[in-house]
Parts: structure tokens; C-alpha cells; sequence
């Protein structure tokens, strides 16, 4: 399952690094349960809300803070259905 999320310079000040950084750990930790591909994008046009993370055509905003639920409650879910 692919999941981008936006580089670009609002989502960037909005600290998509941190949700990269935490992202890319979990990722790493559940890698023989799901197939997950992460990868950078640049504007989605939804800068206000907060780090713009797609999922195919759903696009969802995202704080640092609550990246690690975010990581558990939808990418992680959404990879297990993908597998099935």
C-alpha cells in the first residue's frame, strides 16, 4: 500500500519531518505484517489543516503528535484490508 506524504513548505513547517521520522519507524516495525511503501509529495492543496497524508484518493491531516495513532488507526488498518 502506497502512502505520500506532503514535503512541501507549509506541511514542512507543520513538521511532516517528525510524522516521517515516526512513519518510517513503524513502518520498519511491522514490515513481515503489512506491506507499506512511504513516499514524499509535494502540495495536496489542504495546507491549513495540518501534515497532508494521501491514502490513495483520501487525503488526511495529520499533527506530529498524533502520527503514531494515525500510523495504527488508518495506515495500519487500511494495509491489513489491502492484504485480504
Amino acid at each position: 500500500m502506497k502512502v505520500q506524504i506532503c514535503i512541501g513548505s507549509s506541511c514542512h513547517v507543520r513538521g511532516s519531518k517528525q510524522v516521517i521520522e515516526t512513519l518510517m519507524k513503524l513502518t520498519k516495525e511491522h514490515e513481515k505484517e503489512v506491506e507499506i511503501e512511504l513516499s514524499g509529495s509535494f502540495c495536496m492543496g489542504a495546507c491549513s489543516k495540518g501534515v497532508s497524508i494521501r491514502i490513495g484518493e483520501q487525503i488526511y491531516h495529520v499533527k506530529p503528535e498524533d502520527a503514531e495513532d494515525f500510523f495504527h488507526e488508518v495506515i495500519l488498518k487500511e494495509a491489513q484490508n489491502a492484504g485480504n
